[in-house]
């Protein structure tokens, strides 16, 4: 039973100030180390300290800037002359290098005053399906984890070990949170190696459903052969498809995501007018407003109305009514198509 405006007006005055500032949804993962990175010191250097933190900041801007900005020495000279006024800690690593930790609000408001873009800690998940033909008739999945094997099988244990642990390392370097799927029984009796050597995706994007990720990544490899190896992307609705070594690969990812969802200083900031329905209870109406306190194109929002069950906003966004469409969409929201071709609200459904 739908709530009365008078009842969903009441929760929505008493909650706006707590749910506003809570914290994230299923929809997005935060990375906790993006403003972290561990570097060689080089202790015959004239400075080894500064060389490192250099080095170290150009690893974070990788993160996010992208490969643009942190691939341009100049400009990155240019922006930041002084690494060491970003740092926040610094600490000795394992075998003579030095982790790092950087300002981040102090680099985003560097990047963003000179009209560059800006990926914040807030990330879509992607879950990895790895199938890996080693050749004389072994064939596997790469899961989260090693399954139990017998001594004669360690061979292949390490060998997929390495490739997940490669996997991981990759996206790590470019900010991208991803899991592999733990292949228990649930997952074996859906997925089948020729499901995803044979790149038929549909079982393979159904069993994905229970990990809460935002998009799937799925490839195929074959070490031993010269032939590239093959991977399919599936994300916002549409899938694309990609040949190459997974260092290319997630390079590939991770651009299209920042593409999405990394911010420009430079873009124009509209007021956008956003009615959400399907909110009929404090709990759902808590969900949306933390969907929108995490869309980083966003940069603020207010409830201007209520009626029924659906609740109307103001939103200041940078880039736009389309971005925000798609975030919104990407965040689990479902738009509405309008009647009236002229109506200038966006209109979204809110479905649990």
């Amino acid at each position: 039973m739908k709530s009365s405006i008078s009842n969903i007006a009441g929760w929505c005055r008493c909650a706006i100030l707590s749910v506003i500032i809570a914290g994230g949804t299923a929809s997005a993962v935060e990375m906790p180390t993006l403003f972290t990175a561990e570097v060689p010191l080089d202790t015959e250097a004239e400075d080894p300290r500064a060389e490192a933190y250099a080095a170290a900041l150009v690893e974070i801007l990788e993160k996010v800037s992208g490969t643009d900005v942190a691939g341009d020495p100049e400009l990155v000279e240019e922006l930041f002359p002084n690494p060491a006024s970003y740092v926040m800690q610094f600490r000795p690593g394992a075998d003579e290098s030095l982790w790092v930790s950087f300002d981040g609000e102090a680099i985003e408001r560097t990047l963003r005053s000179a009209g560059l873009t800006f990926w914040g800690a807030e990330r879509p998940l992607t879950l990895v399906w790895l199938a890996v033909d080693w050749g004389q008739g072994t064939r596997e999945i790469v899961g989260s984890d090693d399954p139990d094997r017998t001594q004669d099988e360690s061979r292949s244990i390490n060998r997929n070990r390495l490739l997940r642990e490669r996997m991981l390392e990759i996206a790590e370097k470019r900010g991208l949170p991803i899991v592999f799927p733990m292949l228990d029984i649930t997952d074996l009796q859906s997925v089948s190696f020729a499901d995803i050597w044979g790149e038929f995706d549909e079982p393979i994007l159904d069993a994905s459903k229970r990990y809460d990720a935002n998009s799937v990544l799925i490839g195929r490899i074959r070490p031993s052969s010269s032939r590239q190896s093959r991977w399919t992307y599936h994300f916002g609705g549409t899938d694309r498809s990609y040949r190459g070594a997974p260092e290319l690969v997630m390079a590939r990812v991770a651009d299209l995501l920042a593409a999405e969802f990394a911010v420009g200083g430079n873009a124009p900031v509209d007021a956008v007018v956003l009615n959400v329905s399907g909110i009929v209870s404090v709990e759902a109406y808590g969900t949306v407003q933390s969907i929108l306190n995490e869309v980083a194109l966003i940069e603020s929002f207010a409830v201007t109305a209520v009626s029924g069950d659906t609740v109307s906003y103001r939103v200041d966004v940078r880039g736009g009514g389309e971005r925000l469409r798609r975030a919104l969409r990407f965040n689990g929201l479902v738009e509405q198509e309008t009647v009236d071709p002229m109506q200038e609200s966006i209109e979204f459904y809110y479905s649990p």
